[in-house]
């Protein structure tokens, strides 16, 4: 089994001390390729991140503060907030996009003009359940700052905020995001590597009974289908123990020492696609739609109660703000030539969730609530030799 699909191997295992009764606990995380394991047939990009993507950035804030019992509005915080920038000045260079909403107990705001106009205009930001509205000022504020005439002389803005929820470990009522945070966030952003797991949106967020949070992973075709780039980020709080697959073999055997933590909610799960294949709107909600066979191949069933969003975007074409002609061109790929990005969406989803769970360190959050990383010699031993 290759150890990398392709580009350079950098290894990116990380050491976090975990605040485990008082206790600092060191854990060393690797992604699931730097285990060994690999998914999919297709190359990865340098990066094996969104952020392959070229023009693409990210950035995170990251709150951790407190310990012991929840006081509401206090504390003890285990949040955060994650954003993505299509490209720069995406507000007069607008990218085509396309959404697709598996199950839809959540929210992702914004959704209804991407629908109507078929792009994107601003950065995504994802965060908590009940900081969703703040997170979206914070958004505004940094639009005003950059475009001083939106809401005066040129068009207002509705931005895009996707939500999960981390109340079992966070304050949540607390709504401890602030628009600063945000700010820092987008300020900071970068086109290089991604911290993944336990980070920004992803700090309190639980993925099939162990430690989740902000995955990332891309995919490079061949010259032959176009050597597009497509790289996916997702924010996993989405699954049951019980329901954990990896390579098709189900995990939850081998983790029957690990406690799970009590599921008081059904999850969720964001997914953020970019790509430099140049797809029209429509071609990009069919895109979207393909990431749910990824999430499937790691054994969530897209429950009652969970919030599954799916947005993707192209920067393969600049959609003008105000043109002053009539008329502008686009180039747009083929329909028939979809099919080796609907493969390396699947490739890429997959292994952004895993990369999830296998970088998220483990989380000692409100009323001495834990949420374990999951094992990784476990894996490499189960794994490996398939």
């Amino acid at each position: 089994m290759a150890l990398c699909g392709g580009g350079l191997w950098f290894i990116t295992a990380l050491f976090f001390f975990v605040e485990v009764h008082a206790q600092p606990v060191l854990e060393v995380r690797q992604t699931i390729r730097e285990l060994g394991i690999s998914i999919g047939t297709f190359p990865t990009g340098t990066l094996n991140a969104i952020t392959d993507v070229p023009g693409v950035r990210v950035g995170h804030t990251t709150l951790r503060k407190g310990h012991g019992a929840l006081v509401p509005g206090q504390g003890p915080v285990r949040t955060g907030v994650t954003v993505v920038i299509p490209r720069d000045d995406v507000w007069n260079h607008k990218v085509p996009a396309g959404s697709f909403v598996l199950n839809g107990t959540g929210e992702m705001t914004g959704l209804a003009w991407i629908e109507e106009a078929g792009f994107l205009e601003y950065p995504i930001a994802l965060t908590n359940t009940l900081n969703a509205p703040l997170v979206g000022n914070g958004v505004i504020s940094w639009m005003l700052k950059q475009y001083p005439a939106i809401g005066i002389t040129d068009d207002t803005l509705t931005p895009v905020v996707a939500e999960c929820d981390d109340s079992y470990l966070n304050d949540s009522q607390g709504r401890h995001v602030t628009e600063q945070d945000v700010v820092h966030a987008l300020e900071s952003a970068s086109s290089g590597t991604i911290a993944q797991g336990s980070v920004g949106a992803g700090t309190g967020m639980r993925s099939y009974g162990f430690k989740g949070g902000i995955g990332t992973s891309s995919r490079v075709l061949p010259e032959a289908d176009g050597g597009h780039v497509i790289g996916v980020l997702v924010n996993a709080n989405h699954g049951r123990r019980e329901q954990l697959t990896i390579l098709g073999h189900p995990m939850a055997p081998h983790f029957s020492k690990v406690q799970a933590p009590l599921q008081t909610t059904e999850g969720s799960i964001i997914i953020i696609i970019g790509t430099n294949a140049p797809l029209t709107s429509r071609q990009l909600k069919r895109v979207a739609k393909r990431a749910t066979f990824g999430l499937a191949r790691t054994g969530t069933i897209g429950r009652h109660g969970s919030g599954d969003f799916i947005l993707a975007f192209s920067t393969g074409n600049v959609i003008p703000h105000y043109p002053t002609a009539q008329t502008y061109s686009m180039t747009i790929l083929s329909d028939i030539y979809l099919n080796p990005i609907f493969a390396a969406v699947v490739e890429a989803t997959e292994e952004a969730i895993l990369n999830a769970l296998t970088m998220a360190t483990t989380v000692v959050g409100r009323d001495g609530h834990r949420v374990d990383a999951i094992p990784l010699e476990p894996l490499k031993r189960l794994l490996i030799p398939y």
